[in-house]
């Protein structure tokens, strides 16, 4: 270190950046080469090298000034990883690339290789948040760009690989199946991550699948790009601890190289992604680097880092050693390369100065405007379409009534069902059918008029899922569109994150609820966020099917049935449907499968396990939860469903809860109350007009909720309505707060029949 390094008032920017002038300056120049500069290093490439890597440095020490300056705001830097260039100059444009936060030298590199594309601009606008910003309209700092194909990402720990997995996997598959999508056949998958990364279970997972489906026979061209420099934040990585790891592995070819070498980081950078394309295989790259300037613009690295480690990482800036080798072999002088250095401060200190003025978001409707874009007469006019046509354009659900599940004892007035008309003319309308035949049915009408359409997850394929709900749709429609995965439902999430950007529409199974929690920033961190970052540039359309909730007899504990998803419902933008009903099951996933391809939504699709084979209501042998579903039915989202028109009361509930009540509404019936209960349906968005409107009919709402008191459904429930200025009486019963026990015990702990008709007659009373 120089003794400036020492004395307070000099910045970790001050001295990096005085360090690189004063180590070209003291540089002698070199005698031209003649060939090459080593194999497949021309000057040329060189050149292009250093002009990357010093525009990602002078970046960095713009976003500190802004920082220091309050016109910009948090960021993290690339210097010392400036050696990923490499991979720019290795790969084609038209490779994906899902990028740790500290590849900015290989964005710079990518992008200058696009026409019209100014990373320098692109950079600082979303540093400093502005609306411009083009890939998150000033959403969020993140390295992305749609025509450079660069997928944004946030910093989330290696979050972003098991979608990279899933990706790599698509492409190929997109292509034997000949699903349009913007990557071609022969692409490789770029994914970057740190060496602190590496040890997150999400990343060990993550490869662990690459490397067990290639183990299959499937193709799976991902590159793996480890840039260790050594230390996440303040913890020290082993200096062996990423070859050991990943070094040896059976299925994963391993590359070593020196980041800080510009030689030894192209040469290997090209041989991995040429050993990648050719094998269409994953490869593993570890590419050692330097951090420089701490963790982040907050850092105060001398806090938890000896002064000579500092000063051997300054020694090692890859910056200096692609203009030492520069001039060393004569193709610049130290002046020459002072003067492109300082060309390229200057543009990004004026483009700065330009930037920072920009606009930024002025209202929450254009920060949320890419979380749920809404087109519902596109989503219908999807769910009606017939295979290459369209279906004759039939209303929903209308009060075409059937008097099995009389609730107010008038035979005329009970159930909204399909009417004739909305039958697909000319098809074989089918019999009365189960939740979980009818969910099978209809992924099979969606498998078979859609080639975009997958079906995947924890023995879904051979075993045709744990409840029968997927049985033989692998065997109709083979295993590229319905198949297997690992027992990981983060790498069950990726390959439906990746399958997505590959223009399908994935459907994955999550085989429990309470496993998705094992997931969750699948979900959160990367499915619903995409459009976020990218201002719907890029999209997740995407259903997935989770079997969910309690009940279940002889069967079960806490992991088997579980009623939580207050985690779900608290991700913005998500949709949730959750049917009770053969008919209703059809509709809503025909209308998911169509928001997730029209308006490129994130769906879940809730499964209540208890009602997958149940075929009475009121009395056993009655058959009176069978029912036909249709073909060509669409659920608007966010529509609820009614039973019955009483004036009484109304009983707001969904999924277990639905039965349940009809049969206290029958009971209560008996006792000359009139009764309408509610299915919400959709549990996100939550079905308000209909709330409002249905509550207003009786003035009275019980809300019968078999999640939990805290954190359930009905919390929203009571707020929306209280907010809507309803001016009624509202009660609401629950689940206790509570896991759910083995056998008997759980009667205890979870709404039943018996709490809502006691809640329905304290209402009643008041």
């Amino acid at each position: 270190m120089s003794e400036r390094d020492a004395k307070p008032g000099f910045s970790p920017g001050q001295v990096l950046d005085d360090g690189f002038r004063a180590a070209v300056g003291a540089l002698t120049p070199g005698r031209a080469v003649a060939a090459d500069i080593a194999p497949g290093v021309t000057s040329e490439v060189l050149l292009e090298l250093f002009e990357s890597q010093a525009t990602s440095r002078q970046l960095d020490l713009a976003a500190r000034r802004l920082g220091a300056s309050k016109r910009g705001f948090y960021s993290i830097g690339s210097s010392g990883h400036e050696g990923n260039a490499a991979l720019g100059v290795a790969l084609r444009v038209t490779d994906p690339a899902l990028l740790h936060y500290r590849s900015g030298a290989f964005f710079v590199q990518r992008t200058r290789r696009v026409p019209g594309l100014d990373p320098i601009r692109d950079v600082l606008l979303g540093i400093v948040a502005a609306a411009a910003d083009p890939i998150s309209g000033g959403r969020h700092k993140v390295f992305g760009s749609k025509p450079a194909a660069i997928i944004p990402q946030t910093s989330t720990i290696a979050s972003h690989l098991p979608r990279a997995v899933g990706l790599a996997f698509a492409i190929d598959r997109a292509a034997r199946l000949g699903v349009p999508n913007e990557w071609p056949s022969d692409a490789v998958v770029l994914c970057s991550f740190g060496d602190a990364s590496a040890n997150h279970s999400t990343a060990a997972g993550a490869i662990n699948a690459a490397i067990h489906t290639a183990r299959q026979g499937v193709p799976l061209p991902i590159l793996f790009l480890c840039e260790d420099n050594g230390i996440g934040i303040s913890v020290p990585t082993p200096a062996d601890w990423i070859q050991q790891a990943y070094g040896s592995r059976a299925g994963l070819e391993y590359f070593g190289a020196d980041g800080c070498d510009p030689v030894d980081a192209l040469t290997t950078s090209t041989a991995a992604a040429a050993w990648v394309r050719e094998h269409r295989k994953p490869a593993f790259l570890h590419m050692r680097t330097v951090r420089l300037m701490g963790h982040a613009g907050s850092d105060v690295e001398s806090a938890y880092r000896r002064p000579t480690d500092i000063a051997a990482d300054l020694l090692r800036d890859p910056v200096t050693a692609t203009a030492r080798l520069l001039v060393a072999t004569g193709v610049v002088t130290p002046v020459e390369v002072l003067e492109r250095y300082d060309d390229i401060a200057h543009r990004v200190t004026a483009t700065a100065e330009l930037v920072w003025r920009e606009p930024k978001l002025t209202s929450a409707a254009s920060v949320i405007a890419p979380l749920a874009p809404n087109h519902p007469a596109q989503v219908r006019e999807d769910v009606l379409r017939v295979g290459a046509g369209r279906a004759d354009q039939h209303e929903p659900l209308n009060a075409a009534v059937s008097p099995q599940f009389d609730t107010s004892g008038n035979t005329s007035r009970n159930v909204v069902q399909p009417a004739d008309s909305e039958l697909n003319h000319g098809a074989v309308v089918p019999d009365p059918m189960t939740l979980g035949q009818s969910i099978n049915r209809t992924l099979a009408n969606l498998l078979s008029r859609d080639p975009d359409v997958l079906v995947f997850g924890e023995d879904v394929g051979r075993k045709g899922g744990v409840y029968g709900v997927t049985k033989g749709l692998q065997k109709q429609f083979g295993k590229r569109r319905v198949f297997d995965t690992l027992l990981d439902e983060q790498s069950v999430l990726g390959t439906a994150l990746g399958t997505a950007l590959a223009g399908f529409v994935p459907i994955p199974e999550i085989q429990y609820l309470a496993y998705v929690h094992n997931a969750a920033d699948q979900l959160r961190g990367e499915a619903a966020t995409l459009s976020f970052f990218s201002a719907g540039q890029y999209r997740n359309p995407m259903v997935v099917r989770i079997a969910g909730y309690a009940y279940q007899k002889g069967f079960g504990g806490h992991f088997h049935n579980d009623n939580s998803i207050a985690a779900l419902r608290d991700i913005p933008g998500l949709v949730i449907a959750s049917p009770s009903r053969a008919d209703d099951a059809a509709a809503l996933l025909r209308t998911c499968v169509s928001a997730a391809r029209v308006d490129g939504r994130v769906c879940i699709y809730l499964e209540p396990i208890a009602l997958y084979h149940t075929r009475d209501l009121h009395e056993p042998g009655d058959n009176a939860w069978l029912a036909t579903p249709s073909d060509t039915t669409h659920a608007e989202i966010g529509r609820a469903r009614v039973y019955g028109d009483g004036t009484d009361l109304t009983i707001v509930t969904f999924a277990n809860g639905v039965p349940m009540s009809l049969r206290v509404a029958r009971r209560l019936a008996d006792r000359g109350v009139r009764t309408r209960v509610l299915d919400l349906r959709w549990l996100s968005p939550l079905p308000l007009d209909d709330l409002l409107q249905h509550a207003r009919a009786t003035g009275r709402v019980l809300i019968a909720d078999e999640t939990r008191h805290s954190g359930g459904v009905s919390e929203s429930l009571c707020a929306a309505l209280i907010d809507a200025g309803f001016d009624g009486r509202i009660s609401r019963v629950t689940s206790e707060n509570s896991f759910i026990p083995l056998g008997p015990a759980a009667d205890t702990v979870l709404l039943d029949e018996a709490k809502i008709e006691t809640a329905a007659g304290k209402l009643l009373a008041e």
